[in-house]
């Protein structure tokens, strides 16, 4: 398929549109069968211009679908990646508004902040440890605009791969403090587990993610700057969340992550 300018323009003021109004809409893909994952991305990226226009500014990216398992279960051999907007941000400890997302859920992350720039094709797991500054945890709230949660892979990334908002916490550590392969992650809602997971879950090693990022961004003649925050993907299954909800995230030798819903 071969979309006009018009019409990514179009889809971008939709799906946006749809995120800050928190109002659910079909996904694209009913209309634009055809639709390519270039225009999709071309989609994203126009989102994330207007955002700037506005004055947001942008403060990271995350990477999705970066389990394995999930790859293989939904036919995709590659992940998908999303920007993390400035009003995205959230402290440890923070109540969170479910009116302000349409079907909120949580997932714990391992997120690289980067000293030097990152560039593929041909980016590997040691150019990104090379490259990392710290890793520091970080839970991930998404929030699909699709009703139902009923979407496709390509809808998801024109939707900027289901971002809302995202908290930081807990302790920094350099990289070769930690091993990340077998990092565990407890979930915890309202006191009781609900995940568990280990870092290996991420590509085999999250830093697999951050290089995985760099590979696809090179496709658009993009690089990872320097200074980057990069949630890498999920750890543990995503977990629906409703007011009234605690979530507390515990991550093996890096603290934990705090949060509450709230109306």
């Amino acid at each position: 398929m071969s979309l006009d300018r018009a019409t990514i323009e179009k889809l971008a003021e939709h799906l946006e549109n749809a995120e800050l109004n928190v109002q659910d809409v079909l996904k694209i893909t009913d209309d634009y069968p055809e639709i390519t994952w270039e225009e999709c991305y071309d989609i994203q990226w126009e989102i994330r211009r207007r955002k700037e226009a506005r004055g947001n500014k942008i403060c990271g990216m995350k990477m999705g679908l970066t389990s394995t398992a999930k790859m293989k279960q939904m036919g995709v051999d590659v992940p998908i990646y999303g920007f993390l907007a400035d009003y995205f941000s959230l402290p440890d400890g923070a109540e969170i508004k479910i009116s302000e997302m349409i079907h909120p859920k949580v997932e714990a992350e391992v997120a690289f902040v980067t000293k030097a720039e990152l560039s593929g094709p041909g980016c590997h797991i040691g150019n990104v440890l090379a490259a990392t500054d710290f890793v520091v945890p970080a839970v991930e709230i998404i929030d699909s605009r699709y009703r139902d949660f009923k979407f496709d892979l390509k809808s998801v990334v024109a939707d900027n791969a289901s971002s809302t908002r995202f908290v930081t916490g807990g302790r920094m550590r350099s990289v070769d403090e930690l091993d990340l392969k077998t990092l565990g992650v407890v979930m915890e809602k309202n006191g009781e587990v609900v995940e568990l997971g280990a870092g290996a879950a991420v590509l085999g090693h999250p830093a697999a993610s951050v290089a995985m990022l760099a590979n696809m961004l090179a496709e658009r003649d993009e690089v990872i700057p320097a200074g980057t925050f990069i949630m890498t993907g999920g750890i543990t299954a995503a977990v629906g969340v409703e007011p009234g909800d605690s979530i507390c995230v515990r991550y093996q030798d890096l603290s934990s992550i705090t949060m509450r819903f709230v109306e």
